[in-house]
């Protein structure tokens, strides 16, 4: 009899309600710290975020219920892909030769290709419900660009996206996706508003990073009143509503009849392995699967969980945004133009941060010859050709199989495969044909942008 791979749940499965993993963290003796205003450096309070973001979502954000109900307009555009297949990857197994079982939670089965709409569908709905008639945004690599133009033409909003430059140079076909949905994208840094003005002023050549795209979307929607801003990644309620992906994998897993013994994702602010990890992290953080291990994967070029510090730092350079308790290179820090552009950002979700900080989670950092070896491999074994981004936690799982191999023993390793890559071929052709370079992480320049970090001691 052949082998089960594939394990889906019935559309009427879809879960109803997002998971909020803080009510544990408190429970584990885990206080997440508060965001901080700095100027008072006090704790902010949910008036100061009331020109950005409608109240249900500052309500989200800080919230200490366990479960919020999804909203039945969200539920009716999650149905058009949801819930995602959960696949066994026992090619790649047997490639490796391990006795690992490999899973993968495959979100690049979305129509924008990967876990972003999760989060995107919830935020136009709710900007929608207040009133609001035009978001902007910024986008790394695209994928959430993609997500919010395609979220917001369902709830007929406007969409205005500032695109990280090396990517919008690098990925001329995520723009165009995002131009199909009736978005405006402009490269970050631009000429349309002060902080984009500023950078260029000091640095005409920049390649741009997510904190300066961030800058230029904050301050648009800051100066006018008919525009919300829109997170992709880090914030709270990004990482509440990314969790209809884990609460899938867990009764998938049940399916399989396995429980992982390893959770691998990569991370760039946090939301796609935040929303895959923290429905199985509750059970680490209430002692009902302590041994259960979690693995954050980053790029050796933006490394913020590896090499960063835990400190107060803004979420974006020009400094708009409230003071982060989080994993941080620096806001100032610009990340070289290695094709994973969305996980080229300085920061981390302070939630993460925490559990890294805790020891609740590890983390590892991949260079990305590393990461397109794994990503290849995968694509010759299981015919998905993986996003870069993807394929840092395909680097980090092949890793557990392969320690697994050699210590001959049996392993349960889930992956959370956030999209697909084909709007990435050009990072291939790179690769293949021997042009990718291996980009070195500067200490100094980390040094320089972590001088500037505000003086806050935590807690």
């Amino acid at each position: 009899m052949t082998e089960r791979t594939r394990f889906d749940l019935a559309p009427d499965q879809i879960p109803e309600a997002w998971f909020n993993i803080l009510p544990d963290m408190v429970g584990a003796g885990i206080q997440p710290l508060p965001p901080l205003h700095p100027g008072t450096g006090e704790p902010v309070t949910p008036d100061l975020l009331a020109p950005l973001f409608p109240e249900a979502l500052i309500r989200q954000e800080v919230s200490t219920e366990r479960w919020i109900d999804i909203p039945g307009p969200v539920l009716d555009v999650y149905r058009l892909w949801r819930p995602t297949p959960l696949h066994r990857a026992t090619r790649l197994e047997q490639r490796l030769q391990t006795p690992a079982h490999i899973y993968f939670k495959y979100e690049g089965s979305s129509p924008a290709g990967s876990h972003k709409p999760n989060t995107a569908i919830a935020q136009a709905y709710y900007n929608k419900e207040a009133g609001v008639r035009r978001m902007s945004t910024e986008t790394g690599a695209g994928q959430w660009g993609s997500s919010l133009a395609m979220a917001c033409s369902f709830f007929g909003l406007e969409c205005l996206v500032f695109m990280v430059k090396a990517s919008f140079e690098q990925k001329p076909y995520r723009r165009i996706f995002m131009e199909t949905f009736g978005a405006e994208v402009r490269p970050s840094p631009s000429p349309t508003t002060e902080a984009g003005k500023k950078i260029l002023g000091e640095h005409p050549s920049s390649t741009g990073s997510l904190g300066i795209a961030i800058s230029e979307a904050i301050e648009v929607a800051a100066t006018n009143a008919d525009t919300n801003y829109s997170i992709g990644s880090c914030l709270n309620h990004v990482l509440l509503h990314q969790t209809v992906i884990g609460l899938e994998a867990r009764k998938q897993m049940e399916l399989a009849g396995e429980r992982p013994d390893v959770v691998v994702g990569c991370v760039g602010g946090g939301s796609n392995y935040g929303g895959l990890a923290y429905p199985f992290m509750a059970g680490r953080l209430s002692g009902e699967s302590p041994e259960m291990r979690f693995l954050a994967t980053e790029p050796a070029a933006c490394p913020t969980l590896t090499k960063g510090r835990f400190a107060y730092d803004f979420g974006d350079t020009a400094q708009l945004t409230p003071l982060l308790p989080m994993y941080t290179l620096g806001h100032d820090f610009v990340p070289a133009p290695v094709h994973a552009g969305g996980l080229r950002y300085h920061g981390d979700a302070p939630s993460l941060s925490l559990l890294v900080k805790e020891g609740h989670m590890e983390a590892a950092a991949y260079t990305q010859n590393e990461v397109f070896e794994a990503a290849v491999l995968f694509a010759q074994t299981q015919g998905i050709v993986p996003a870069p981004e993807s394929a840092h936690a395909i680097r980090g799982a092949i890793n557990e199989a392969i320690a697994a191999r050699e210590a001959g023993e049996e392993k349960v390793i889930l992956i959370g495969l956030s999209g697909h890559g084909h709007f990435d071929m050009q990072a291939y052709d790179d690769y293949l044909n021997g042009r990718l370079p291996e980009v070195e992480f500067d200490p100094a320049e980390e040094e320089a942008a972590l001088a500037s970090l505000p003086q806050i001691p935590l807690g």
